[in-house]
């Protein structure tokens, strides 16, 4: 039917224009972004889902922050166990040479003299064995904790050593000397236990730092898999975009062109009343 009043022509052709453009401000958008849910506008459902995952995610750097910081503190514990570990060593040196009955009194002196300075040295060694306001070598704390998990439920802890002079692993005192031969030769068995403790010590700090560096690798890994779960809701498959948006700029051309046509129709009414 010819109508000057309703062109349905022309109205069908504007729907399928329109929805042509809407496609194509769709694809637009995902080329632009990269993404083919940018919003929930785009898929309420997916972006929801993204969103979760992106949220752990973010914890889980927050873990990595946490376990890197626990990390840290347990190579600096180790290196001020190593330090007092070699400290020990040069002592049980300076007391065995001064345990010599034959040693005369002067150079006994002389080997104390360095005796203390070394002893002295593993007191100064704990109190600066800092990292982020943790030592965990003076006994001021029971353990060192990190995150283990992106909802903070989780942890991973590790024990502390206390290496302070006078305690349960150097057991030597703060006023020890090798002043005397049989003060040397009991201070060459006390230094060797010493020693011995402390090296379990470092066993336990290495322990911990290999349990701290497992759980590092882990979240890693479980981040990576989130960041890609991500990708595979909200990518846009960039190639597949690039044909659509060819396929959509002929379909627009085709639809401008057949809206043209539909709007000349009323034209061909005139014709009939030449």
């Amino acid at each position: 039917m010819l109508s000057v009043n309703t062109n349905t022509g022309a109205m069908i052709a504007l729907q399928y224009l329109n929805q042509t453009q809407s496609e194509m401000n769709t694809t637009q958008s995902a080329i632009n972004t990269g993404l083919k849910v940018a919003s929930a506008k785009d898929d309420g459902a997916t972006f929801a889902m993204a969103q979760n995952m992106r949220g752990s995610v973010a914890g889980y750097q927050a873990v990595t922050d946490s376990i890197n910081r626990g990390m840290s503190t347990i190579d600096v514990a180790m290196s001020a166990g190593q330090s007092i570990s070699d400290l020990l060593i040069e002592m049980k040196q300076k007391a065995l040479a001064a345990s010599d009955t034959s040693l005369d009194t002067t150079s006994r002196q002389a080997l104390n003299q360095d005796f203390v300075a070394l002893r002295d040295q593993i007191t100064s060694i704990v109190k600066n064995a800092v990292f982020n306001n943790y030592n965990l070598v003076d006994g001021s704390t029971t353990q060192i904790t990190a995150l283990a998990s992106s909802d903070g439920t989780r942890k991973v802890t590790v024990a502390s050593e206390n290496l302070n002079l006078s305690g349960s692993i150097v057991t030597i005192s703060t006023a020890a000397s090798i002043s005397t031969q049989a003060g040397a030769s009991t201070m060459v068995v006390a230094l060797q236990d010493s020693l011995t403790n402390v090296d379990s010590a470092l066993a336990n700090l290495s322990a911990g730092s290999k349990k701290f560096s497992i759980q590092l690798g882990f979240t890693s890994k479980l981040s990576d898999a989130l960041t890609s779960g991500i990708g595979n809701l909200v990518d846009a498959d960039m190639a597949t975009e690039s044909a659509m948006l060819q396929s959509l700029q002929v379909k627009q051309q085709l639809g401008v062109q057949a809206l043209s046509i539909a709007n000349q129709a009323p034209q061909y009414i005139l014709s009939l009343f030449k």
